[in-house]
């Protein structure tokens, strides 16, 4: 019997040095980098994969559209935000951002600063107090907006019924809409429309 019992000790021994092992490596820390431009998803809602797509399908429509091209000059223009009416908060900004840096980049347009008109009125305040004549900007010469872009992400979600099942299916619906409206005349001069949907596989148990 005490044979038994040893020899069941002893086998006994790897397993827990190992689980012991796969105990440790669970609480390490483990870093990959990833390709941004993968468009792998771990569920139905929004991720920085669609912000990329969505601003990247918008801007190149800009950037090739009759409305650019028949300006005689790159015009002025402004970002007053997109609406979120989405049901969890977006950080709407950075998608508005990458949208201006590719019109930028693409020289089709100009962008006034409106996310830093304080720091720049605090700045020209600065320089009319402190700065000598020859080095101050000129107060009152900034450029005005022709156009504002504004727009909208709406999303809706479904999901499955109660019913017996392994999992549930989760499926999230978005459409962004961008305008540019033409600031003297108040009439929408450009506009565009992109959805997508996906849908998820959710397990019953899990985290």
């Amino acid at each position: 019997m005490k044979a038994l019992v040893r020899s069941v000790s002893l086998s006994a021994v790897p397993v827990l040095a190992l689980l012991c092992a796969a105990g440790c490596a669970a609480f390490r820390v483990s870093t990959t980098d990833v390709n941004v431009e993968d468009r792998q998803h771990f569920g139905s809602t929004y991720d920085y994969t669609d912000m990329r797509f969505l601003t990247e399908e918008v801007a190149r429509e800009i950037i090739a559209s009759p409305f650019l091209a028949d300006q005689p000059a790159p015009p002025i223009m402004m970002i007053a935000g997109v609406q979120n009416r989405t049901l969890d908060h977006r950080d709407l900004k950075a998608l508005t951002d990458r949208i201006r840096t590719m019109i930028i980049q693409a020289g089709k347009a100009q962008f006034v600063n409106e996310s830093r008109r304080e720091e720049l009125l605090k700045e020209q305040g600065y320089q009319a107090a402190h700065s000598t004549p020859e080095t101050q900007v000129a107060i009152g010469r900034q450029l005005g907006a022709k156009y504002m872009l504004t727009g909208s992400l709406v999303e809706m979600e479904d999901r499955s019924k109660r019913q017996v099942r392994v999992s549930k299916q989760q499926r999230n619906y978005y459409k962004l809409t961008i305008e540019v409206t033409d600031l003297e005349t108040g009439l929408i001069a450009w506009t565009t429309e992109k959805e997508f949907a996906r849908q998820a596989s959710l397990p019953l148990i899990g985290w």
